[in-house]
């Protein structure tokens, strides 16, 4: 008890010490005069964002307070909306969809059915891949892009995209699902499985309609 009161009174003592008041004013107020500054720098640009705003040094301190929690906020989601996103162009780069020569030399004919016979085994993550393949090499056969072992979907992606903006970004929402089956922990579910291959069956009919199209009129 004696050496608690006796440590109570020396750290008191420190306190009251000239020292450590000098240290504790120069501390705050270095605090306070940064913190002035901070609100100083916001109140101008919102003055510039806002000249009916009064003045910078007429902002009072709950206002920019107020405004700097909501900017904070924005920014977490900001960031955090875009976080996906990142994710997603960072597989696109890294990774790349065709494994062998074999997968390559399949017709995109051979992976839907190959597609299909996955599916009626319950293999929907094998669907899956080979549902992408067949799209990835329906390109190729098209010249709208050339396959590639070494290539990764974002290579495809902008090749695609000098061809067809709309099939680009289309081809782009596949291949993001893709690369999170084949690379990521995520197993494909039926519904999912059966989602995409109708994605990827829509965008092969739209092409030959398109194709069609273009054909009649020439």
């Amino acid at each position: 008890m004696l050496d608690a009161n006796k440590a109570r009174e020396e750290l008191k003592d420190i306190l009251e010490t000239r020292e450590y008041q000098i240290y504790h004013n120069n501390t705050k107020g270095l605090m306070e005069a940064l913190w002035e500054k901070a609100k100083q720098w916001i109140a101008e640009q919102l003055l510039k964002l806002f000249p009916s705003f009064e003045s910078a040094s007429s902002a009072s301190g709950p206002i920019l307070i107020a405004i700097i929690i909501v900017v904070i906020i924005l920014l977490t989601m900001a960031a955090l909306f875009m976080m996906p996103t990142i994710s997603r162009n960072k597989m696109l780069r890294n990774k790349k969809p065709l494994q062998s020569k074999k997968e390559i030399n399949w017709s995109y004919q051979r992976h839907l059915i190959e597609a299909k016979k996955q599916e009626d085994l319950t293999e929907y993550t094998l669907s899956t891949r080979h549902l992408f393949l067949a799209l990835l090499l329906y390109f190729h056969e098209k010249n709208w892009l050339e396959a590639r072992i070494w290539k990764t979907n974002w290579d495809y992606y902008e090749e695609l995209r000098k061809v067809n903006q709309q099939w680009a970004v289309q081809f782009y929402d596949l291949a993001a699902f893709f690369d999170e089956v084949t690379y990521g922990e995520r197993k494909v579910q039926k519904d999912e499985c059966l989602q995409f291959q109708t994605e990827v069956r829509k965008m092969l009919g739209e092409h030959e309609q398109t194709l069609e199209r273009l054909g009649e009129s020439t």
